[in-house]
């Protein structure tokens, strides 16, 4: 299943062309055209899924089985000394494409890709709270 509409599709598709790390049935991988760093990489799904928590559990085993080579490949072709595996799931955690991916960004002393990371802590009784909804809303 594909998306005329979704750029990725197209990519996987073969309609427009990528600079191709790994292509299996179910997943490619290829350079982002705009890298954060030298060396970005996105791992998809070649088929159309928007959001990770719409993908199977069979799908996503089969596409997050690349990874770990993918980013170590990344890694060692960069020389970078780190990377983040980055995934975003909606317009407001910034995704901007909508289809599945995931970011390997090989990370160097100094470059100009940043985090805002605000964490917080829970109150008294919150953060029980919160995992009993979890919980819940896993049965």
């Amino acid at each position: 299943m594909k998306s005329t509409d979704c750029i990725f599709c197209r990519i996987a598709a073969g309609d427009i062309p990528c600079a191709k790390l790994l292509e299996t049935d179910e997943a490619l991988a290829f350079l982002d055209v705009n890298p954060l760093t030298p060396g970005h990489a996105l791992l998809i799904p070649k088929t159309h899924v928007e959001r990770l928590d719409e993908m199977t559990g069979s799908l996503a085993g089969q596409v997050l089985r690349h990874l770990p080579s993918l980013a170590r490949a990344v890694q060692q072709a960069t020389g970078a000394p780190a990377y983040n595996i980055l995934q975003n799931n909606g317009q407001l955690a910034n995704q901007a494409v909508g289809h599945v991916h995931f970011h390997i960004i090989p990370r160097a002393p100094g470059d100009a890709f940043r985090f805002n990371w605000p964490a917080a802590q829970y109150a008294e009784g919150e953060m029980e709270a919160m995992r009993q909804k979890i919980l819940a809303a896993l049965e």
